[in-house]
């Protein structure tokens, strides 16, 4: 699909209980989603190079408490895109998918979707509570920063359609994995799906701005964040994860931390879906 439609139709398909359907973004974009369950609504946004297909283990187990809603970011999956990208679209599109859940909802995000998720209920999303899961921030030099050229470097890769190009260079500056490493990443079956949603890794990058550059954050940037927000980290993971998500807690009195034990950056559904069941839960109305 090419993302764009002027009359605002969509095309619903359902599969079981989960019904496919598209919302028409404020720029025209065509952003397709998910939704199952019952309850109140919950809102799951995708990281680097995922499609929300990757969600549907979590989906289902959250979908026996709320109505949970998945959706494609723009440029991926069944979802569409535009020729300029700006975070504000990005932002927009989350909104749409807020809008068709009733308004107002609950969101998730793990990654650099997490920053993308606080960066819309900073900028006034309806979002009644939010959680976090590892935003890759880099706040002191416990790891490389990423080279100032990141985004560029990514956006002529993707030009050249070089995606493969694209996708070792993120794991290696980004994600920080060795060389050796992602060379032989690239033989396996899944490498051609992440090379389908490469193009999408300057958004990423964007949407982390400089907050991966070893400096300490801007928290001034979300203080107009009043909801209750739950910062997340694995226990097993990377302690630069976890440096981060205790510096973003400075932000307020309504950022928590929690620590998931023997979880790193991979987090184990089962391991997750307690923690915000508990979190969602105490927001979820009486009778629902």
């Amino acid at each position: 699909m090419d993302g764009m439609r002027t009359d605002g139709s969509t095309d619903t398909a359902v599969h079981g209980n989960v019904a496919g359907d598209e919302v028409t973004s404020a720029d025209g974009t065509v952003i397709a989603y998910r939704r199952q369950g019952s309850g109140p609504a919950v809102v799951l946004v995708c990281a680097a190079l995922m499609t929300q297909g990757a969600y549907a283990p979590l989906a289902a187990l959250l979908a026996e408490h709320f109505t949970v809603h998945t959706y494609d970011r723009r440029g991926r999956g069944d979802s569409g895109d535009a020729a300029e990208y700006d975070v504000q679209r990005e932002i927009e599109d989350l909104d749409a998918v807020i809008g068709r859940a009733g308004g107002e909802a609950m969101v998730y995000g793990i990654s650099s979707g997490s920053v993308l998720a606080l960066e819309a209920a900073a900028r006034g999303s309806a979002i009644s509570r939010l959680a976090l899961y590892e935003p890759p921030f880099i706040v002191d030099g416990s790891r490389p920063p990423l080279p100032e050229e990141y985004v560029e470097h990514l956006k002529a890769l993707v030009a050249e359609e070089a995606y493969g190009d694209a996708v070792a260079y993120f794991m290696t500056a980004a994600v920080g994995m060795p060389g050796e490493m992602v060379a032989g990443m690239r033989q396996s079956p899944f490498w051609a799906g992440m090379e389908a949603v490469a193009r999408t890794l300057p958004y990423d990058g964007q949407v982390m701005g400089d907050t991966m550059s070893g400096r300490p954050l801007p928290l001034d940037r979300w203080r107009s964040v009043t909801v209750p927000v739950l910062v997340a980290s694995g226990g097993a993971g990377e302690a630069f994860m976890r440096t981060g998500a205790e510096e973003l807690a400075r932000t307020g009195e309504n950022f928590t931390t929690r620590t998931l034990p023997d979880q790193d950056h991979n987090v184990d559904p089962a391991a997750l879906a307690p923690v915000l069941l508990d979190f969602f839960g105490a927001a979820a109305p009486a009778g629902r």
